[in-house]
């Protein structure tokens, strides 16, 4: 039984490690095309016209 318990924890620690991994660099990548947006919209606020 502790044997089988050991394998489920492996498996569920090596999901949890991926997903985590998978989460920050899609926080990353988001985070650093949010600056580059932002800081067009900055440079460019000036050609705007109403």
């Amino acid at each position: 039984m502790q044997e089988k318990i050991y394998k489920v924890m492996g498996s569920t620690g090596a999901a949890t490690l991926a997903v985590g991994i998978c989460v920050l660099v899609g926080g990353i990548v988001s985070g650093i095309l949010l600056i580059v947006n932002g800081g067009r919209l900055l440079k460019n606020k000036g050609n705007v016209t109403f």
